[in-house]
């Protein structure tokens, strides 16, 4: 079993960056797909980004080219690069293993300011 905790949330102005990550408490090498998920309050929960064990990726159309989903399977985590921050992008972040039934970690809260 894989315990995820992310890290990283916090307050920003806009157009600032932050830097996610999801840290596992076991091994993720054997984990085909991970991702980022959002949730802010009175809208469902988002799939913002996903991406294999391969390297590769899919990012929802409202943070392509803002957002970068990476990881290193040799230090157990997960990462979200996100640029150009907007107030709209306001959510608590939820780091995820993608399979039948998910596993989520607890989240972080990003709050962006105009």
């Amino acid at each position: 079993q894989v315990q995820l905790v992310e890290s990283g949330g916090g307050l920003v102005q806009a157009g600032g960056s932050l830097r996610l990550s999801c840290a596992a408490s076991r091994s993720i090498f054997s984990i085909g797909n991970m991702g980022w998920y959002r949730q802010a309050p009175g809208k469902q929960r988002e799939l913002v980004a996903a991406i294999t064990n391969g390297g590769s990726t899919r990012y929802a159309d409202s943070v392509k080219g803002r957002f970068t989903i990476s990881r290193d399977n040799a230090k157990n985590t997960v990462y979200l690069q996100m640029n150009s921050l907007k107030p709209e992008d306001t959510a608590v972040y939820y780091c995820a293993i993608i399979a039948t039934v998910n596993s989520w970690g607890q989240g972080t809260q990003v709050t962006v300011s105009s």
